[in-house]
């Protein structure tokens, strides 16, 4: 039997996670913003490339907390097979994000980050 009270926990753990994940991505996009404008009046060199990089690293650090969040629900309130394979899709499609804005940082897959460095 299931305890009403542990279900409850874990989606509010659950919400908690997508709630920080979208804090984060939103806060960063205002943050960026106005240090963007202010890279902009001092005329520090490429702007637009450091504004990119923080985005991308914010929206990362953000999917990794909804993934999280997707997680913990699906396998712990209602662990269905369809719930499994719904999170299964999910999470190739936030991989597949996750890694085309590391691409778009980095210049490379992020497994070649390490040989990228070193040259």
């Amino acid at each position: 039997m299931e305890n009403p009270i542990l279900t409850r926990l874990i989606e509010f753990t659950a919400q908690g996670l997508e709630f920080v994940g979208i804090l984060v991505i939103g806060i960063a996009f205002i943050y960026a913003g106005f240090r963007a404008l202010g890279h902009y009046k001092q005329r520090r060199p490429d702007p637009y490339t450091r504004l990119k990089d923080f985005i991308g690293k914010a929206l990362q650090l953000g999917l990794e907390f909804l993934v999280a969040a997707d997680i913990i629900r699906t396998v712990t309130v209602e662990p269905t097979m369809d719930k499994i394979l719904s999170l299964g899709l999910l999470i190739v499609v936030r991989t597949f994000l996750s890694w085309s804005i590391a691409v778009e940082i980095e210049g490379c897959w992020p497994w070649q980050v390490a040989s990228k460095r070193k040259d």
